[in-house]
């Protein structure tokens, strides 16, 4: 589908997100990426799905149904619902606290010191080593070693992070990796 069919499709998607379920436009268009379409006999329905959670819209001419589930897994809880009915001021300060965070991490001692062996995962990544595992294989497999070691730095970089969460940790571990790669590559 060429980019300007698909931004027509957006287009549609957050006037109909926005005036069936009071979503904000700016959210729909940060969180949301085009799947396809599905074709029911006649009818053909756009597929968006959110870049987070997986949450489903289905867009049919120019109104939208929330996929509730899929297979047998919930989509669209409440909380999901109301994170994209936030004002454009509780989206840039959730965007501010991200990006605090994602600092933080690039100069935290923890990061500082496993820094050198997660490049390695990186294809872009000088010291990148062919047939190693995944970039967040690796940051995973890093936490929970350091995690059942009981790691000291470990516990003051999730400590100031307040998330003990691999997944959460694992992905600012690699933000941070990525932005320095991506640094490296700017003239």
């Amino acid at each position: 589908m060429s980019a300007a069919k698909t931004n027509e499709l957006f287009d549609i998607l957050r006037a109909a997100c926005a005036r069936q379920y009071g979503f904000n436009p700016r959210r729909v268009t940060e969180g949301m990426r085009y799947v396809g379409k599905e074709t029911a006999g006649k009818d053909t329905v756009h597929i968006f799905r959110d870049v987070n959670s997986h949450a489903q819209i289905v867009l049919k001419n120019t109104f939208v149904t929330l996929r509730e589930t899929r297979g047998d897994k919930p989509h669209w809880s409440d909380a999901e619902k109301a994170r994209y009915k936030h004002t454009d001021a509780e989206i840039d300060a959730e965007m501010a606290a991200q990006q605090a965070e994602i600092e933080y991490t690039r100069t935290s001692p923890f990061y500082q010191t496993h820094r050198d062996h997660l490049l390695t995962h990186y294809k872009d990544s000088p010291s990148y080593r062919p047939g190693s595992p995944s970039t967040h294989a690796a940051a995973k497999t890093l936490l929970a070693a350091l995690a059942e070691a009981q790691d000291a730095q470990l516990a003051a970089f999730a400590e100031q992070l307040h998330s003990n969460a691999p997944e959460h940790l694992a992905h600012l571990l690699l933000a941070a990796c990525h932005l320095e790669l991506e640094a490296t590559k700017t003239p």
